[in-house]
């Protein structure tokens, strides 16, 4: 029993319950992750060439960025979502790209790129005995850059609207030659710069059953190069002509193109039921562009035509070309019936284009009297319309039988500038088209293993734009297949187009043949052994009127070939 003073002691208190145990801090979200590589190269005491080591390596010597590829979160989603960023090899190594993807959900997606090519060859190209040795008449020394923004608004809306931009340019030197009539060839010194800029812009619109796109954009484009040069310069020829030595003294050469173009695109596809697609496109372009071209030179040369020696001369030429162009097409699938299956389509294509050109040329005699400048124009109209409208009908008879049937209409016309020979005695020829034409076809799959397919189609025309297009021809296609077992097959293919222009002055008769037959063998899918083996048997003949050069005598032209040709 407890003792009394024990049980007189008032009771202590319980003891406090163990306070909860806090847990650590997390510890804040990463947000950025990704690897960087440095590095440092020596490049020193090349051995030999040091253009053959810069036309075939070409690496660079001092701190080089070798890679770099991170990402960046943004968990408060501010200005974006994620950032994933990379590039290669930076420190004048001869490639080295970049590129930057930014996102926000819903909002945008930007995407960046950009490359740097640079392009070094002196090699020598052929032997030339007063060249220095390993010098190379067709050296460049270039960088090609090019990139793009993509910018995105909108993602997985139904409006989307974008904005792209992208560039290529190039700039850097070399060594070219200029060509004296044809008698001469002398190695000079080049500048070379071009650029070309895109722009387009538009919007999708993205629903279940249909979808729009409308589209406009614009390019620039420049290319300017020259040539010079300042001394002695005797060219590759090592002797001399009608009794004197050719030697360049001064060259300038310079040219330049500027070229631009606005076009617009709108495309269309739709499913409004079950048994109908809807497709649709217009494309429109109006493209132009100049060209200048001057050089004058000076030295010792000759004129082979008039056997004269001249000291010096120049030439100018310009050139301007527009052409717009406009092409549409629209098409329709068909399902009436579970095994019927009809595709309408119709396609029109023109394109309207006018060049202009002209060339002065000058040549300066030695006594400073000069030859009577030759000038030549060009002017090239040309239009072209071509239009084609086809409807086809897709049957299955039966699960082994299917059936195609279709017909296609071809019609255009064209004006174009005449031939040097043309005998019409104008500088435009006009020529069009009309053209009908039967389509059918079958496939058959009598067994399981085996499959046989067949397409005709036969034409007749009434008029063509070319001599040697089809005109009244039939076409045969024809292809068996046979399985014999997994591993081993045998194919065998027929072809035949059949074509004659019965025209006065044409009479054009072609007709071409292939037939093959092919095996193959794959044990075991392949893994340790493939075998194929195919035979091919062709013949071709053709036989047209022509003029023959130089009193315009009727000829006829004929042509034959036979082959057996065998691949394993």
């Amino acid at each position: 029993p407890a003792k009394a003073d024990d049980q007189a002691k008032p009771a202590e208190p319980a003891a406090a319950p163990a306070a909860a145990v806090s847990p650590a801090p997390t510890p804040g979200e990463q947000w950025i992750t990704g690897s960087v590589d440095f590095g440092y190269r020596w490049v020193s005491d090349v051995g030999g060439s040091l253009p053959t080591y810069r036309s075939i390596v070409n690496l660079g010597s001092g701190p080089k960025l070798t890679g770099l590829d991170f990402t960046i979160t943004d968990p408060k989603h501010r200005l974006f979502d994620r950032l994933d960023a990379r590039a290669n090899a930076w420190g004048g190594d001869p490639y080295n790209t970049a590129h930057i993807d930014v996102s926000k959900r819903g909002l945008y997606e930007l995407r960046g790129d950009y490359r740097n090519i640079s392009y070094f060859n002196e090699l020598p190209s052929f032997a030339n005995p007063r060249a220095p040795l390993g010098f190379n008449e067709q050296a460049f020394d270039t960088h090609r850059r090019s990139g793009y923004i993509d910018l995105q608004l909108f993602p997985g809306k139904h409006f989307l609207p974008y904005l792209v931009y992208e560039r290529n340019s190039g700039y850097g030197h070399g060594v070219e030659t200029w060509v004296e009539d044809s008698n001469n060839e002398y190695a000079v010194p080049m500048l070379l710069r071009d650029s070309t800029n895109n722009y387009r812009g538009g919007f999708r619109l993205e629903y279940n059953r249909w979808h729009v796109t409308v589209e406009e954009g614009g390019t620039t484009y420049k290319d300017d190069d020259q040539a010079s040069f300042n001394g002695v310069n005797y060219g590759d020829r090592t002797t001399s002509l009608l009794g004197t030595t050719l030697i360049l003294n001064t060259l300038t050469q310079t040219y330049g193109t500027r070229g631009s173009s606005t076009y617009s695109k709108v495309l269309a596809t739709a499913s409004p039921f079950s048994w109908l697609d809807l497709n649709g496109q217009f494309l429109y372009s109006l493209p132009k562009t100049d060209a200048r071209y001057f050089d004058s030179a000076t030295g010792n040369f000759v004129l082979l035509s008039s056997l004269l020696l001249y000291s010096g001369q120049y030439d100018i030429g310009t050139a301007g070309a527009s052409g717009k162009h406009v092409l549409g097409n629209a098409g329709a699938e068909i399902r009436p019936f579970k095994r019927l299956k009809i595709i309408e389509s119709f396609s029109s294509n023109r394109y309207d284009e006018t060049g202009i050109g002209a060339l002065t040329e000058q040549i300066l005699f030695t006594p400073g009297a000069t030859y009577p400048a030759l000038v030549s124009a060009l002017s090239t109209p040309q239009v072209v319309t071509d239009n084609r409208q086809q409807v086809e009908a897709i049957v299955d008879v039966t699960r082994k039988l299917t059936l195609r049937g279709g017909y296609r209409y071809e019609w255009g016309d064209a004006t174009v500038r005449a031939g040097n020979l043309s005998q019409s005695g104008t500088l435009v020829a006009s020529g069009a088209l009309k053209r009908n034409v039967g389509l059918a076809g079958a496939t058959i799959r009598p067994l399981k293993k085996l499959s046989l397919n067949v397409d005709y189609e036969g034409a007749s025309t009434t008029q063509d734009y070319f001599r040697t297009d089809l005109y009244n021809y039939q076409k045969v296609r024809a292809r068996a297949r046979y399985q014999a077992s997994a591993s081993l097959g045998f194919q065998a293919n027929f072809a035949i187009l059949d074509n004659q222009n019965p025209s006065q002055g044409v009479q054009y008769d072609f007709r071409s043949r292939d037939n093959s037959l092919s095996a193959f063998w794959t044990p075991n899918g392949g893994k340790r052994i493939s075998v194929m083996a195919e035979y091919d048997r062709s013949t071709l003949y053709s036989n047209i009127d022509f003029l023959l050069l130089p009193f315009f005598t009727p000829t006829v032209s004929s042509y034959k070939e036979n082959a057996h040709t065998a691949t394993s």
